[in-house]
């Protein structure tokens, strides 16, 4: 189950960052970025032809393959009915509503992934000694921003969000939603990543351990 959970969160996340930016390098840094998080797990395809090409190479079983192709296809859907409203034109009436619902969407995502590549590539045993976790890491904050900062300005982080209201760059009374959808995310993707990951659960022993 794990493997088909990691196909749909980097097609998902792919897919998102294709319908809301038409910046090429934010898309390939996203491809980039899951396929660190998620290549120890399932090979990181998040597309059905590669998933096909795997398959007649002979490393994926047609029941796995099968499997592959409909959670890469339901993180393309999910991702698509997420643009859509990303993207609609609210009405005069509920425009602030309309604001608010995006700005939450768009840090809550925003941070879920962060959080979910830091763990991923900062904390598991099979990236042990990696020299990679710092450019994964940043490019997916760069991937998030261009994606989704136009609607909630991309902090994903609640101590970026208190420094930008001092800067006034956002009122004080927004400062639930960061809180709530940064919290929210990094919580979630943090749940996920312990049931993806089940032998990864261990104690602080070492330096690599502390980056998250």
């Amino acid at each position: 189950m794990k493997k088909y959970i990691t196909e749909f969160i980097g097609t998902f996340f792919l897919v998102l960052t294709i319908g809301l930016t038409n910046n090429v390098l934010a898309i390939g840094a996203a491809l980039m970025v899951m396929i660190y998080a998620g290549g120890h797990i399932s090979g990181a395809h998040y597309n059905p032809a590669v998933t096909l090409a795997v398959f007649i190479r002979k490393r994926i079983a047609a029941s796995d393959a099968l499997i592959y192709m409909a959670s890469q296809i339901a993180g393309a859907l999910i991702a698509g009915l997420l643009v859509s409203i990303f993207i609609e034109l609210p009405d005069k009436a509920s425009e602030s509503f309309f604001v608010i619902k995006k700005a939450l969407l768009g840090e809550f995502l925003g941070t879920f992934a962060l959080a979910y590549v830091v763990l991923n590539v900062a904390t598991v045993k099979a990236n042990e000694g990696n020299s990679y976790f710092g450019l994964a890491i940043g490019f997916t904050v760069f991937t998030m921003a261009s994606a989704l900062g136009q609607f909630s300005g991309g902090a994903f982080n609640p101590a970026v969000a208190v420094g930008i209201i001092v800067m006034n760059i956002i009122k004080f009374g927004s400062i639930w939603v960061y809180l709530v959808a940064c919290f929210g995310g990094a919580a979630i993707a943090a749940i996920l990543f312990n049931a993806i990951n089940p032998d990864e659960k261990r104690p602080i022993t070492g330096p690599e351990d502390k980056i998250a």
